[in-house]
């Protein structure tokens, strides 16, 4: 399995990190790999942000419970939630089976203990992009689609920011402990996401871009709002954001991004808006 143990940064160090180290800290480049798991277990919050692509076998769940969990079963202490960026797929938690389609998620909660995934077609395998979040509770599992999001229209074409958020994993919609994910769809035309920029110290958050096109890419914008650095991304990576940075795009073409965050705060709105005038 491609696995990563990464450790938080002070905003102080993270601010004399050249170009090499802003990505070996931050960005995650590599998710999908055929019949695996690649995963990183951030020191923020303690979240996992990961990928696995089953095509030929049937994956479990329990093949990513790695050393540094140090539980007896992946979910043990954990709760997951993951997005289908791919083919249509099966998922089975404890007896309970989903099938799993493009843009559709699944909240599956903390005590499950034998979670497995299988691509309906191995031509077209599906790519599971996941979260995960410390849980103390266990809440239901539960499909999410579009149609069930708590939806935000925001922007406009001509500030170049036109967007619809699909809130999907979030207590509104579903019962969780602490993680939230959605999927924020830019219209043709629109390049700008989260944007007036926003810190919330409550909580850290990660980014998922995909429906990047092959010659385009991504500028991802971090760092506190007076000293901001950017990282250039492609089509499905991540990027963490650490609770002390602003967490903002801009592309070359319109996209997609999956927004998956955990901390102290369930309150979508509890956010530390900067001016744009005030970024530097």
């Amino acid at each position: 399995m491609n696995y990563e143990l990464r450790y938080a940064s002070h905003p102080e160090d993270a601010k004399h990190y050249d170009t090499t180290r802003l990505r070996k800290e931050f960005l995650i480049e590599k998710l999908f790999i055929a019949d695996d798991f690649s995963m990183v277990y951030s020191l923020y919050d303690r979240y996992i942000v990961g990928g696995l692509m089953p095509v030929n076998k049937v994956m479990n769940l329990n093949d990513a419970n790695v050393s540094d969990l140090k539980a007896n079963f992946f979910l043990e202490r954990r709760e997951f939630g993951l997005i289908n960026v791919g083919g249509a797929c099966k998922i089975t938690a404890d007896g309970e089976t989903f099938e799993i389609n493009y843009k559709e998620m699944l909240y599956i909660g903390r005590g499950k203990q034998n979670v497995t995934f299988e691509s309906l077609d191995k031509n077209k395998p599906a790519k599971l992009y996941f979260n995960s979040a410390p849980a103390h509770k266990e809440y239901p599992c539960k499909k999410i689609t579009k149609n069930e999001a708590d939806v935000l229209t925001l922007g406009s074409l001509e500030g170049s920011n036109d967007r619809t958020i699909n809130r999907m994993i979030i207590n509104s919609v579903v019962p969780t402990c602490q993680l939230q994910m959605g999927m924020t769809e830019l219209k043709p035309g629109s390049v700008w996401n989260t944007m007036p920029a926003h810190v919330h110290n409550r909580r850290m958050e990660a980014y998922f871009y995909f429906e990047v096109p092959e010659d385009q890419a991504v500028c991802h914008f971090m760092g506190p709002i007076d000293e901001t650095r950017h990282i250039w991304m492609h089509n499905e990576q991540a990027v963490l954001s650490p609770s002390w940075s602003i967490h903002s795009a801009a592309a070359t073409s319109n996209y997609t991004f999956i927004w998956g965050m955990a901390g102290e705060n369930l309150d979508y709105s509890d956010q530390d808006f900067s001016k744009i005038t005030d970024l530097k």
